[in-house]
């Protein structure tokens, strides 16, 4: 009976102890964790979240200019239109097409897309004041000019008279932001020619010298003065090239283009005058369109201008200045005296003006840029007028061993009740030099395509060029 108890107890213990062990062994199975599979690569890395779209470009009745897809990639959907105003970025990217960082490879390198940078990359859009197809007209006429004259380069600034806005500004060569491009200073693709060069205004700055002395009341029209085809002032002497007569009247001045008659007239007011209807007029100034990188004008200093140096500044000679800065000074005449800021944004446009000629002394002034307006300026049927110029370039060398010319002409559309300010340079022409020969015909192809858009039909009914 003992032994029977002792083998039943022994049995009991024994079930125990192996459903313990059991018991133990299942929680440990549970809470283990469970092995590490065997990687034979490395695990691929997550694609990094997308950035918000670069802010897109518009011109001001809304045509793209530049815009971003969602994998950051910036394109131009009018290709070459306006493409130096507008500029380029350079993007950095993997081989999946993601940005890994908006730093500063990924940042506006020229035009707008570096001056509104900030308001871009936020994702904000930024509205141009330049019309799309006032810029494709320019850009015709202006590489058709280009092309004919054998120009190195080219620039044809529209500017409303009223609001300053640039309602076209265009360049040659012509750049596709889109396309392939050489290094900063070596593709002359790149350079927006209206703001990063400096030309002398040459004649086209008469007009505006002429505004001085009748705003000032030392001079009039019909005043004359002495005017030999060549002059002599101290060591230097200054000449003309139409042939004219010996006396000239101011308004004979201008349509002869005479730098001495225009010499004599000046030597009717001081230097300091001069230069401070200059500085007035902007021609000096080094923040004229703030963030666009603009060159700096050249130009004497007061104390520099000597009796030799006021007569030349009074043709054009003598200061540098870029294309920008003059269309701007002679919009002054456009916008019946009164100074307005140029703006190629929308947020930048200011109704404020300065007024530096009276409304009359304007008028006078454009009237008589109508009624001498170079031929080939010309348009039947519509009141255009403008000032040529022919703008011998000091190189470094001085003037009387450059054989470095711009042709320019600044001209209204109409010149009545202006419209628009108009400028054409172009740049070491080969096949003339002068304005009235290669840059007033780009002005009229201009002006005809433009009237016709805004829908002004000619008084005589035709569309013919020229008389």
């Amino acid at each position: 009976m003992s032994v029977s108890i002792q083998r039943y107890w022994a049995l009991v213990l024994m079930f125990i102890a192996a459903a313990a062990v059991l018991v133990v062994g299942m929680t440990t199975v549970v809470t283990l964790s469970p092995p590490q599979p065997v990687r034979l690569l490395p695990e691929p890395a997550r694609p990094a979240p997308l950035l918000p779209p670069r802010g897109s470009i518009y011109t001001a009745d809304g045509e793209p200019l530049a815009i971003s897809l969602q994998n950051g990639e910036r394109v131009y959907p009018l290709g070459a239109t306006a493409g130096q105003v507008v500029g380029y970025v350079k993007g950095k990217r993997d081989a999946d097409g993601y940005i890994n960082t908006r730093g500063e490879n990924e940042a506006g390198q020229a035009g707008v897309e570096k001056a509104m940078e900030g308001l871009l990359a936020s994702g904000t859009d930024v509205y141009l004041t330049i019309d799309s197809k006032l810029q494709t007209f320019a850009e015709e006429a202006l590489w058709k000019g280009v092309a004919d004259s054998g120009a190195e380069w080219g620039t044809l600034i529209v500017m409303d008279s009223r609001s300053g806005k640039l309602l076209a500004v265009a360049n040659a060569p012509a750049f596709d932001p889109g396309s392939p491009r050489g290094a900063p200073g070596d593709d002359p693709r790149l350079v927006n020619y209206a703001f990063e060069r400096l030309i002398e205004p040459g004649s086209t700055l008469k007009a505006l010298t002429a505004a001085i002395l009748l705003e000032q009341g030392a001079a009039k029209m019909s005043d004359v003065v002495e005017a030999p085809m060549r002059k002599r002032i101290g060591h230097d002497y200054i000449g003309d090239v139409v042939q004219h007569p010996g006396r000239l009247s101011l308004e004979e001045v201008l349509a002869y283009s005479s730098n001495v008659g225009m010499s004599n007239f000046v030597s009717r007011i001081d230097a300091k005058t001069l230069y401070d209807y200059h500085q007035r007029l902007h021609l000096y100034d080094k923040e004229l369109l703030p963030g666009f990188g603009l060159w700096a004008p050249q130009h004497f200093q007061l104390k520099q201008i000597g009796e030799f140096e006021k007569a030349t500044l009074s043709f054009g000679q003598g200061l540098s200045v870029t294309p920008l800065h003059l269309v701007a000074a002679f919009n002054t005449l456009a916008n019946d005296g009164v100074y307005v800021a140029p703006a190629i944004t929308q947020t930048a446009v200011s109704n404020k003006g300065e007024r530096v000629f009276s409304p009359e002394v304007a008028r006078q002034v454009r009237e008589v840029l109508s009624k001498h307006n170079a031929r080939r300026a010309r348009l039947r049927g519509y009141d255009l007028g403008g000032k040529t110029g022919t703008a011998q370039i000091n190189t470094g060398k001085g003037y009387k061993k450059s054989d470095t010319y711009a042709a320019l002409y600044a001209g209204f559309i109409p010149a009545g009740n202006v419209k628009a300010t108009v400028l054409v340079v172009l740049y070491k022409p080969q096949t003339s030099n002068f304005g009235s020969i290669v840059a007033a015909p780009v002005f009229r192809d201009f002006a005809a395509h433009a009237l016709a858009y805004w829908g002004v039909p000619p008084r005589s009914g035709k569309m013919a060029y020229g008389e």
